[in-house]
């Protein structure tokens, strides 16, 4: 059924059709409506679940992974601060090996205050043991829900999926919503491999010392490694139930292009019309959309990009003394490559800035014009 939805009606319905048994969450902008639309949904009778309110972001989550190791599926969602508050509760849940799903509308992290979009708030927390997926869509972002269990409940590592807050969040597309039997079809009801019960006791959260804390973090790692198949595999499941996949990257007009443009999110539509503009003038430049960010996908990145000369990564995001995030991700994954392009850094949108067509022409043009990167990032946007 074809619905004109935002970005977050689109995730409050994934979650409604993935069953989730447990959803707790606490509101901030521009996530709110998600859960206010969910807790309609759960009121209403239309999700048999608990709906559960709590004080804090930290609270939420806690409250969801402690739902999660009793063996139920689980949501919540949260923004910026909230998921810096929750920064403790993710490296907890993954550590615990719960399958939790959250998604993040992206907003960026104070101060100054700012209520608007960058990704500086999920990036931050890159070393917490999530998965990350980046949205492009309304109906990416539902898509990616119903995804999202599967892949968290085969690896049993919680799931982050991120939508630009605002710019996805609450701009309405015209997104295909499946029917509840499809979902049911692809998403069987969840049976926990472990789980909390008085009948088949487990612990979690054991006191490991130091001979054994490394080994829980090895199998973490090696699940993590196993999420890059599992996400294409899934992906290519999807695709197969309902006509739509998006596989790890999206790459556009690569086969011949010297110079492509790396992002995330939804500046990646603007970034084609602009591509697409320049091809018509012949200029050989491409797109790649990076969706999977944890893990980071090392060596389908250096293929993708080996035969391109140049690569302009546009980070929405700035790591302090260190310069964009996903450009500093890209030089280590190419850093042994014997065939590598030229990584040329770009820092833009941050807090919401809008990032113009123009903006992404100025990026090409400077990659195109200079021989190699001079010294670190060009910030787009600055007045001076």
């Amino acid at each position: 059924m074809k619905k004109l939805l935002t970005g977050n009606s689109a995730v409050s319905l994934g979650v409604m059709l993935c069953r989730a048994e447990v959803i707790s969450a606490y509101p901030i902008t521009p996530q709110t409506t998600i859960v206010e639309e969910l807790s309609e949904i759960v009121a209403d009778g239309r999700l048999k679940a608990r709906f559960i309110r709590v004080e804090s972001e930290h609270s939420a989550l806690a409250c969801v992974a402690a739902a999660s190791a009793s063996g139920a599926r689980v949501f919540t969602a949260t923004s910026s601060h909230g998921l810096a508050y929750m920064h403790e509760m993710l490296h907890w849940t993954s550590g615990s090996r719960l399958p939790v799903v959250m998604v993040n509308a992206n907003r960026a992290i104070g101060s100054p205050w700012n209520i608007w979009c960058d990704h500086s708030d999920s990036l931050s927390q890159r070393d917490t043991g999530w998965v990350q997926i980046y949205c492009q869509s309304a109906q990416e972002a539902l898509d990616t829900v119903i995804m999202a269990y599967r892949i968290a409940e085969q690896v049993l590592l919680p799931v982050m999926v991120m939508e630009d807050g605002f710019f996805l969040s609450h701009t309405s597309e015209g997104v295909d919503v499946p029917d509840q039997k499809e979902v049911d079809s692809f998403l069987p009801p969840y049976k926990p491999r472990f789980k909390l019960s008085p009948q088949d006791p487990h612990t979690y959260n054991i006191m490991a010392d130091p001979s054994m804390f490394i080994n829980f973090k090895h199998d973490a790692q090696q699940s993590m490694e196993q999420a890059k198949k599992v996400i294409a595999r899934v992906d290519r499941e999807f695709k197969g139930h309902f006509g739509r996949g998006y596989g790890i990257m999206g790459n556009v007009r690569m086969a011949d292009a010297d110079v492509v443009l790396l992002t995330m999110g939804t500046v990646a539509s603007t970034a084609l019309e602009v591509v697409d503009a320049f091809r018509k003038r012949g200029k050989k430049v491409g797109l790649c959309r990076l969706r999977m960010f944890r893990p980071f996908p090392a060596e389908e990145i250096g293929k993708i990009l080996s035969k391109a000369k140049k690569v302009a990564v546009l980070d929405r995001d700035n790591s302090l003394g260190a310069g964009g995030i996903v450009a500093q991700e890209l030089k280590a994954a190419l850093y042994g490559a014997a065939k590598k392009p030229r990584v040329f850094e770009f820092i833009a949108g941050l807090g919401g800035k809008d990032i113009t067509p123009e903006d992404i022409g100025e990026i090409f043009d400077y990659a195109m014009s200079h021989p190699g990167p001079n010294g670190g990032p060009v910030w787009m946007g600055v007045k001076k």
